[in-house]
């Protein structure tokens, strides 16, 4: 648990616009240990998307390189799964149950009963029991999220990235999909990185919160955070003030910059 499993060194992102280069991301370095749960917390436009799409080998890095385990990534792999904030992220034509146990059998080489009863546990984990025979179509938001975050779990990546996968969704499920994802957590112990502009939602599910700002984007701060897994702790009001100050500065900074 203590051996480092991801590597940011000097991570910068460019994207092409026009006849010059837009700078996303610039010189982004972070040590992410086995099992540890880091929020990438910032404003929309601070490029925690684009460090998610380069970790997970979708997008290579303009400069700079990222490890998994000392092996530099260049290309997605099994050890690293995505869950992103889309709701039609599902196989339309799959139920739920099969949603998850195809993914399984595919990845995990598990025989098709096997498989199925695998999906079955995770799925009743995250509230979907009497689900199983459901199409996507059928379901909610929440509900295909639930759905989602089952599937990525199922398959034991060693790293799972999550896209602000609750972003669009109503307050009270949010809240359920995140005691959902710390449950499932909890069993796997896997590393989770998860993007977020929610400092509450950094709160209650990081280890370690990677605040970063824009123009362009850059790491300003990573706080360890003892209050994990609790929700409105007097204690923590003095990191979240920490936090939120943090941010505010950085887009006074950035406005004077334009």
């Amino acid at each position: 648990m203590n051996e480092a499993s991801l590597c940011l060194d000097g991570v910068g992102i460019r994207y092409r616009l026009g006849a010059s280069d837009f700078v996303a991301v610039e010189n982004v370095s972070l040590e992410i240990k086995s099992g540890e749960r880091v929020m990438l917390l910032g404003p929309s436009g601070c490029g925690k998307s684009s460090l998610l799409k380069v970790i997970a080998g979708f997008q290579k890095p303009a400069t700079g390189e990222v490890r998994s385990n000392g092996r530099k990534i260049t290309e997605p792999g099994p050890d690293r799964f995505v869950v992103f904030q889309e709701f039609d992220q599902l196989f339309p034509w799959k139920t739920v149950l099969g949603n998850v146990a195809d993914c399984i059998r595919l990845t995990r080489k598990l025989p098709r009963a096997e498989a199925a009863s695998r999906a079955a546990k995770i799925l009743d984990m995250v509230g979907l029991a009497g689900y199983f025979d459901f199409y996507p179509h059928t379901l909610s938001g929440g509900m295909k999220q639930r759905v989602a975050i089952a599937r990525a779990w199922s398959v034991d990546p060693a790293i799972l990235l999550m896209d602000e996968p609750f972003a669009a969704l109503d307050a009270q499920t949010r809240a359920s999909l995140q005691d959902e994802t710390v449950k499932i957590w909890r069993e796997a112990r896997r590393t989770l990185i998860f993007v977020t502009h929610s400092i509450d939602e950094a709160l209650y599910l990081g280890d370690k919160i990677v605040v970063m700002g824009r123009s362009p984007g850059r790491v300003l701060r990573i706080f360890d955070n003892p209050f994990a897994e609790t929700r409105d702790q007097p204690e923590s009001a003095e990191l979240r003030h920490q936090i939120r100050a943090l941010l505010a500065g950085n887009q006074v900074a950035a406005e004077e910059m334009r």
